[in-house]
């Protein structure tokens, strides 16, 4: 049971900084908010997708005990509806200062259930190569 509100982001380049102050709480449940229910991770790009609300947790549970903050900057926005696509540069970052992760992502969004936007396609550290 949550014991604290389900984040929303408002626009599509909050999604991170709210998936953020759910890992530095170590709210996974928040972090599973913030995702489509038929969502899909390609992390990393070139590993079958990890989807739905198991594959955030499976994406997610090496990070969460090291409770960092995500720190991002969007590169690209753009917003069709209720679809957006954004790149962005992140870095993870402990709260001793240790870069944990950081990468290129390519992200689609879709408007929730709950009116806010979250991530139905995210590919952390680039989009996969075309298989054959």
């Amino acid at each position: 049971m949550r014991q604290r509100p389900e984040p929303i982001a408002h626009h599509p380049r909050e999604v991170v900084s709210c998936v953020s102050a759910c890992l530095q709480a170590g709210d996974i449940e928040g972090v599973i908010s913030m995702f489509h229910p038929d969502c899909q991770i390609f992390l990393p790009p070139d590993q079958p997708a990890k989807i739905g609300p198991d594959g955030v947790r499976a994406a997610f549970a090496d990070l969460l005990p090291a409770r960092p903050q995500v720190k991002s900057e969007v590169t690209s926005e753009v917003i069709a509806g209720d679809i957006a696509m954004l790149c962005t540069r992140w870095k993870g970052i402990t709260p001793d200062g240790t870069v944990i992760a950081e990468g290129t992502s390519t992200e689609v969004l879709t408007k929730l259930d709950n009116g806010g936007w979250g991530y139905l396609i995210d590919c952390p550290l680039g989009p996969p190569a075309i298989s054959e």
